[in-house]
């Protein structure tokens, strides 16, 4: 663990928290570092990890899927109690010890962890993604199903497949207005013009640029809607919590 000194603590008041996620922003690296494993070209497939959580009752369980191609090469879980309610904005708080435990229990070191949540689509450039990747110093990306908060710059209702919209900060963010924080991007859709499937919004966490977030969602969501680590992490952590 790079920075133990980020780990989510629910014991914190709320701007305790804020604070932190601050302090988690300007440490964060929203451009390309991810070592040249995921250029076009490298010989060996990447390592791509995806995560998500399931809920029993007060438990969260965070399902951790590494992926190699289409193939599943390990896959882990964790459990936490949870201590918090859902706030907007502090997710982390509530699923981020969960979801570190479930990294933490690899074998494997990802090129890149994919998360379900924002990165820096965020209030303070700092959600689930970013507070991740910050704290263990890994290349991560947010997916998340719905927008937190920015402004895309055109509409995102019925974009074609393999269709983004950048999404700008705003005055609900931190980050200077107009700054791309992230994008809209249309992994998958319908071919028929009576129904839709929503955009997924995609954002740097950690060592990863705006675009090449959108590039790696993209290029992962093979089958579904969401990248397919993803999607195989949620699959598990339904098993595990059915």
């Amino acid at each position: 663990m790079d920075r133990p000194e980020f780990l989510p603590d629910p014991a914190l008041s709320r701007s305790e928290m804020e604070q932190l996620q601050r302090e988690i922003a300007a440490s964060a690296t929203f451009s390309d570092d991810l070592g040249g494993a995921l250029d076009p070209g490298v010989e060996q497939q990447p390592t791509v990890a995806g995560v998500d959580q399931g809920f029993d009752g007060d438990t969260a369980t965070s399902a951790a899927v590494v992926m190699r191609g289409d193939r599943v090469i390990e896959r882990t879980h964790a459990s936490e109690s949870v201590e918090i309610p859902y706030i907007p904005g502090l997710l982390s708080f509530r699923e981020g010890g969960a979801v570190l435990s479930a990294l933490g229990a690899l074998e494997t070191d990802p090129d890149v962890v994919l998360v379900d949540g924002s990165g820096r689509i965020h209030f303070r450039e700092a959600g689930l993604a970013t507070h991740i990747g910050v704290t263990l110093d890994q290349p991560t990306v947010g997916v998340a199903k719905s927008l937190l908060c920015g402004t895309p710059t055109g509409s995102t209702s019925g974009l074609s497949e393999g269709g983004r919209v950048p999404v700008e900060a705003d005055e609900a963010v931190t980050a200077p207005d107009g700054t791309v924080i992230g994008h809209a991007v249309q992994t998958r859709q319908y071919d028929a013009d009576s129904r839709y499937i929503n955009p997924v919004y995609t954002s740097p966490g950690h060592r990863v640029g705006a675009d090449t977030a959108a590039d790696i969602a993209e290029r992962y969501a093979t089958r579904y809607k969401l990248p397919e680590p993803i999607h195989r992490a949620d699959s598990y952590a339904a098993e595990l919590t059915d």
